[in-house]
């Protein structure tokens, strides 16, 4: 069996869509799932699409997502160059277009655009644009003489506009098309530059690409390309069209939506790791139904022929619990690294921010929830005094205020701050006065957050706090219950 080789070939319009990213994912899944070769090539064809530092966007997204190519613009395999306006500079698909025209399988089409504009006609009830094949009948000579004279043209492909033409996808099955559908496609452009179409084909062929993975928007596409390899006498590559992605509300993922780029998300607080995770089950999942899994095992189970055709829907509330999975299976050393930022941001005084910091690692899904956990650290906000009343624990704000007043002097006599000494003073005060101890530790940790709910429980926040700062909230806690 050949060596299998897949190719990622983004255009370099700005971030990298969603979609795009699954693209690249599952063709490096594909190749390295039976050790074969991934490649990256830029196609920059459509000038006037291009966005000045994409490429740099698409090298630096494959790297943190760990999709690392095996051949590529900065890394030559013998088959380069691997950016398209370089492979047209260098002439290559015009020789291809010329092989064609001189086989009779394409022709020089000189038509103004005000002619082509006209060319309509019914295909089973939709009205669609399709060229006449005026210019195929050009003699030589009258071709050649255009071309002295320097008048615009295309060349399109010769395609029959009778019967059908089938082909096989490995998600969708067999396909067939009504060939008068298929239209004469334009292979090289007015300017010189080839169409997204016939490069691609051409570039498929010469670097060896066995499998072909892109959205299944391109499976109307793909007689035509069959058509050009079959024109050529090449194998055909194994099609693997990928199901849509929607939002929620089942439209297709667009750029308004906030979250369709990698970029987005990186920004929005998650990770790499869980991106790359919950995209490759967009459209797919292993048989074991196991949902968290690192690049090493999704390119260990990975299976193409088990994708479905159904539309993946993005679902953001799944995307970031398993964020928050990743967070908690984290080594807390890069997780203080990532947070160290969000904390800052929240916390103007000197804490530990690095216990703080492991208090919400199990506790938050996305890096910006960080600042809703932790900004009472900063200062106690506004808070109703309901707060103090819990019936598990039986607290009230009377009773919460007592409390308070009982283990104030307490801490102020005390010490050692550490979490393991200020619980055990708690618990053995709690004991003596035959309280429980959730009914001691409630009213303080409202007294030291002014939450319901907190990262870490009362003697982890005074331990953080430290003395004169939890002495300070308690009393103020008192003032605010008399």
């Amino acid at each position: 069996m050949s060596t299998v080789r897949t190719r990622f070939a983004p255009s370099p319009t700005g971030r990298m869509h969603v979609g795009n990213l699954r693209t690249a994912l599952y063709a490096y899944l594909i190749a390295k799932h039976e050790n074969g070769q991934f490649l990256l090539r830029i196609e920059d064809t459509d000038q006037e699409r291009y966005v000045d530092g994409a490429v740099d966007i698409i090298y630096r997204t494959l790297e943190k997502t760990g999709l690392i190519h095996d051949e590529g613009p900065d890394k030559d395999g013998g088959v380069g160059p691997y950016v398209q306006s370089e492979r047209q500079k260098a002439g290559i698909y015009m020789k291809y277009a010329k092989q064609l025209v001189d086989e009779g399988k394409a022709y020089y089409c000189f038509c103004t655009k005000e002619r082509l504009e006209g060319l309509t006609v019914d295909v089973g009830g939709k009205e669609i644009n399709v060229y006449d094949k005026h210019c195929l009948s050009l003699s030589k000579e009258e071709v050649q003489a255009n071309l002295d004279k320097g008048m615009p043209y295309v060349i399109r492909q010769n395609n029959p506009n009778t019967g059908t033409t089938t082909f096989h996808d490995e998600i969708y099955g067999d396909i067939t098309v009504d060939n008068a559908e298929l239209d004469d496609m334009i292979l090289i452009k007015s300017d010189g530059y080839p169409t997204y179409n016939f490069a691609n084909v051409i570039d498929d062929h010469l670097m060896g690409i066995t499998h072909v993975v892109r959205g299944n928007e391109y499976l109307s596409s793909t007689p035509k390309y069959n058509r050009l390899y079959e024109a050529f006498g090449w194998d055909i590559p194994v099609y693997v069209h990928c199901p849509l992605i929607t939002d929620e509300e089942h439209k297709k993922l667009s750029k308004r939506s906030g979250h369709s780029s990698y970029e987005d998300l990186i920004e929005q607080g998650f990770i790499s790791e869980a991106v790359v995770n919950f995209v490759a089950l967009l459209g797919w999942s292993p048989e074991d139904n196991v949902e968290i899994m690192s690049l090493a095992e999704l390119i260990e189970k990975f299976d193409y022929t088990k994708m479905s055709k159904s539309p993946a829907v993005f679902d953001y509330t799944k995307l970031k619990w398993m964020n928050g999975e990743y967070f908690k299976a984290m080594d807390p050393e890069r997780f203080y690294d990532l947070a160290l930022p969000y904390l800052k941001d929240a916390i103007k005084r000197d804490l530990d921010f690095k216990k703080i910091a492991e208090m919400v690692r199990t506790r938050i899904e996305i890096l910006p929830d960080i600042k809703d956990h932790v900004d009472f650290f900063e200062a106690v906000p506004e808070y109703d005094i309901a707060l103090y009343t819990h019936k598990k624990m039986k607290t009230d704000a009377v009773t919460s205020l007592r409390l308070l007043e009982e283990v104030l002097p307490l801490l102020e006599e005390c010490t050692d701050y550490s979490n393991d000494s200020l619980f055990a003073l708690l618990s053995e005060f709690a004991a003596g006065h035959e309280y429980k101890t959730g009914f001691v530790m409630w009213p303080i940790r409202t007294a030291m957050s002014g939450k319901q709910m907190t990262p870490g429980g009362a003697t982890e926040l005074m331990e953080i706090l430290g003395k004169d700062e939890s002495v300070w909230r308690i009393k103020a806690a008192i003032e605010k219950l008399s």
